[in-house]
């Protein structure tokens, strides 16, 4: 009896049904945990769509998170070439990393285009508009992404109502070297692009990282980041793309005229 339960058929019969009951459980616990995922991602944007709006409370949790930018923040659909608001669109329903892979949504930059390295832009995009509890507009909120040296560096830019000046400019979510590129999450870092305006007096893009320290009383110079040039480099190609004609200049410039 023992020796028959020792065969190479019985052994492998019991190897295949534990490896397909181990598969069943990981597929099972995958999908159940889906839903969860999904409601974390959100949350997760909402948080730093809070933060570079510096409206995120202190300690909050999930719901008072949800509760908060639900009262204070307003997400809109911007049509990049025209600069104004799409309103047959729901933006809470807008997924902009996807259309911007889908050709019938998107446009393929060219090399002189794609400065930021991101080979396809949406023709449409996200912005955010925030609030302050007696329903006063404090700011206009912009997805921005590019290329650095090992990633795609994906940020909020936070803008005044003057639709220029700088008020937050929020990274997070990046690859890049811990200790030199991944400095540009560093709050010490981002805090230096505080009180910057975007275009200069002719209107044209005029935000500049620099090497070494930035003269304080610059408008525009942001000090670069020490032992990651590259990671500079793809911050300011970020800017020069996404504050330029082919990304928000269109509906700053609106914004600005009071359109």
């Amino acid at each position: 009896m023992s020796k028959g339960n020792d065969s190479i058929s019985k052994t492998l019969t019991v190897v295949i049904l534990l490896c397909l009951v181990c598969a069943i459980i990981v597929a099972g616990t995958a999908v159940s945990l889906k839903p969860k995922q999904a409601e974390n991602r959100v949350l997760d944007k909402q948080k730093n769509i809070l933060v570079a709006a510096n409206l995120l409370p202190d300690n909050a949790t999930p719901d008072v998170i949800q509760q908060t930018y639900q009262n204070l923040i307003t997400a809109k659909v911007v049509d990049l070439d025209t600069g104004e608001y799409v309103e047959d669109i729901d933006a809470s329903n807008f997924d902009q990393r996807a259309r911007s892979k889908d050709p019938e949504h998107s446009i393929n930059l060219t090399g002189e285009q794609d400065v930021a390295s991101i080979k396809r832009r949406s023709n449409k995009a996200l912005v955010y508009l925030a609030k302050d509890d007696s329903g006063e507009f404090l700011s206009y909120i912009l997805p921005v992404h590019g290329y650095g040296l090992w990633s795609t560096m994906y940020a909020f830019v936070a803008v005044k109502p003057d639709a220029n000046t700088i008020i937050n400019l929020n990274y997070y979510e990046q690859g890049e070297t811990p200790g030199l590129g991944a400095e540009i999450e560093n709050p010490k870092w981002k805090s230096i692009w505080v009180g910057k305006e975007i275009y200069n007096d002719d209107g044209e893009m005029a935000i500049k990282i620099i090497k070494g320290e930035a003269p304080k009383e610059s408008k525009h110079k942001v000090d670069g980041l020490s032992g990651a040039t590259l990671t500079g480099n793809g911050v300011q190609y970020t800017f020069d793309f996404w504050m330029g004609e082919l990304g928000f200049k269109t509906y700053l410039e609106k914004q600005r005229q009071g359109a």
